[in-house]
């Protein structure tokens, strides 16, 4: 199992695939490297390279106060570090997104390109009030088996999703546990994010506007509940050469192998060579 160890010295896990441009891919919230199992197979030509934040996944668990954008986007830094890549692309997915807007705030020399999956510089009050709910809490299902068959319509926005594909995301969202299913990430990201959530929210636009000069995609579910039309539409207006996508029958987070979403990661790519 591939590691490195952070420079506050918590160890990290990580995967790297294939050849080619780099592609740092930064998962959601709560997510780990399964983030970008379905359009993995669909990126040629990349060095596909996918990280757990602390506290996620296979990686350490570290101190709640570290849980933080800042903190993360450090870590990322320091896995191109160990990785010996000097640029890099970054797809970021919802947290992911907004760790590369971060990136291209502070370390701007670092980037080939960003592509921001159901994400950006406004976040609607209805998806977080949707993640303060299910953030750091065991589900109430006790099996595989009866979460995927609601799970799909828990979640805001989508539909058309064949059953075979919320089978596998629950076994990717949970993990089994002696009195039922439970999450499989440290339980105090609840109290970092709640935490950073009291306080006046940061204006985030300067983030975005950062990324000027990089070449941008950015990819809406139709349905989200995070990302609204109209912060997706000023994100076009500044940015008119963005490559942008709405995928339909989708919400908060599209799975990145519709062929909306494809079409507009390939040409993002292609401007990248």
């Amino acid at each position: 199992m591939p590691t490195f160890t952070t420079s506050d010295g918590l160890s990290l896990h990580y995967t790297v695939e294939g050849d080619g441009l780099p592609l740092l891919c930064l998962a959601g919230l709560t997510r780990d490297v399964h983030d970008f199992d379905y359009v993995a197979p669909h990126l040629a030509g990349v060095r596909l390279i996918r990280l757990d934040y602390r506290g996620r996944g296979k990686s350490d668990w570290a101190d709640p106060a570290t849980y933080t954008i800042p903190v993360e986007a450090r870590d990322a830094l320091e896995l191109l570090d160990h990785l010996g890549i000097e640029r890099a692309a970054i797809l970021g997915t919802s947290r992911g997104g907004l760790i590369a807007m971060m990136l291209a705030a502070t370390m701007k020399e670092r980037l080939l390109g960003v592509a921001l999956n159901d994400i950006g510089p406004e976040i609607a009050e209805e998806g977080l009030a949707t993640i303060r709910d299910y953030l750091g809490r065991n589900p109430v299902w006790k099996t595989y088996e009866e979460a995927a068959q609601v799970i799909g319509q828990r979640l805001a926005g989508f539909a058309n999703v064949p059953q075979a594909r919320w089978d596998n995301e629950v076994r990717v969202l949970f993990r089994e546990g002696p009195d039922g299913l439970v999450i499989p990430y440290d339980p105090k990201l609840r109290e970092a994010v709640l935490e950073s959530g009291a306080q006046p929210a940061p204006d985030l636009w300067p983030l975005f506007d950062a990324l000027a000069g990089l070449p941008l995609c950015a990819i809406r579910g139709a349905g989200s509940n995070l990302l609204a039309p109209e912060t997706f539409a000023e994100m076009q207006r500044r940015r008119p050469d963005i490559i942008a996508a709405v995928v339909p029958d989708r919400g908060h987070i599209p799975f990145l192998d519709e062929a909306e979403a494809l079409e507009a990661l390939h040409r993002w790519l292609a401007a990248l060579r």
